[in-house]
């Protein structure tokens, strides 16, 4: 009898497939501290801190950017912030000093601050992953919010040039969730990470982060922790943006209309209700078909259509009749799809 892997087994395997490796987290690390050693010249007494997937312990392979935040000192923050100076001479005195810095390193490095929103884009003109075309760096500079909580941080697309937000306490939920789940919440979100890249993107990482920060705070098997998520996820999307978990910026904003977001997530949750369903039912092609609907490439899809006529039989046989039970009701024919594949 041959043995057929478990959603467990799947999981794991899947995780482990597009989990940043050691060689690409050192060597963005790496450049990652050199920026810190520019902006810490470029604006003495700053402190410095880490966002982003690097930071926040989830980043999935290939690796492309990573995140820099530089708060300046209260006495040098005090001509900028709304109703001030914008963060315009700030950015550009941040790439001035990356250039100085890193140019003789990186000879095809460009630092772009024209058009840029919120943080100044370093293009090092080398991959951190082979057979990548680049490898790039946000880096924003911020101001101490007046109140002590949270930042001002730039939007260089509005009047007030300035937004609030807490990154800080952003990574440091995240740290705390990672800690609190014995590391099942970030090998949950880099699965999530895996299943919104291929349906459409319906949301940004970060509302996906804070989502998973509502309902993920223990540890749990990997397919618990995805059915948890879409269950809670496409609840909190029903009624409304997410909203901040520091509590100072605006909502989250979709990629997506709302209802198409919910769609998504109602059909991701139904793919993986059924493939527990089949699973605890001893129907494991059945169950690895329904898993490879919600994450692709990461679960090779398998045909169940054998278990499907099995359970046909065995459904018919018990009185039922060939339309009841899981709502298979033949082969491949799953619930109805709100992405395309």
């Amino acid at each position: 009898m041959v043995q057929r892997e478990s959603l467990a087994a799947h999981l794991d395997e899947g995780r482990r497939k597009i989990q940043v490796t050691d060689e690409e987290l050192v060597e963005a690390k790496r450049r990652r501290q050199l920026l810190v050693a520019s902006m810490c010249r470029a604006f003495p007494g700053a402190v410095t801190y880490f966002n982003g997937s690097v930071a926040h312990g989830d980043a999935n392979t290939p690796l492309a950017d990573v995140d820099l935040g530089v708060v300046l000192p209260t006495q040098d923050a005090a001509p900028y912030g709304p109703g001030k100076l914008d963060a315009l001479p700030l950015m550009e005195r941040a790439r001035d000093a990356i250039r100085d810095d890193l140019g003789e390193e990186f000879p095809n490095l460009t630092v772009q601050v024209l058009d840029r929103r919120r943080a100044v884009l370093v293009r090092f003109g080398d991959p951190v992953t082979l057979g990548q075309p680049d490898f790039t760096a946000d880096v924003m500079t911020a101001l101490p919010h007046p109140s002590g909580v949270g930042l001002y941080i730039p939007n260089t697309k509005t009047a007030a040039g300035w937004d609030r937000a807490d990154p800080i306490a952003h990574t440091r939920m995240v740290l705390e969730a990672i800690s609190d789940t014995e590391m099942v919440f970030a090998r949950t979100v880099r699965l999530l990470k895996h299943w919104n890249q291929k349906h459409s993107k319906p949301m940004c990482s970060w509302n996906i982060k804070v989502l998973a920060l509502g309902c993920l705070d223990q540890p749990m098997p990997l397919i618990d922790a995805l059915q948890i998520f879409f269950t809670h996820a496409a609840e909190e999307i029903g009624q409304g943006p997410t909203p901040d978990p520091a509590g100072v910026a605006d909502p989250i904003t979709l990629n997506m209309s709302r209802k198409e977001v919910h769609k998504r997530l109602i059909t991701a949750r139904d793919y993986i209700n059924l493939a527990i369903e089949h699973e605890e039912a001893g129907r494991p092609l059945s169950a690895q078909h329904c898993l490879h609907q919600v994450l692709p490439e990461l679960v090779p899809d398998a045909d169940s259509t054998a278990e499907e006529a099995a359970r046909l039989r065995s459904t018919v046989c018990a009185g039922g009749t060939a339309a009841s039970g899981l709502g298979l009701t033949v082969g491949h024919v799953t619930p109805s799809r709100a992405w395309g594949l």
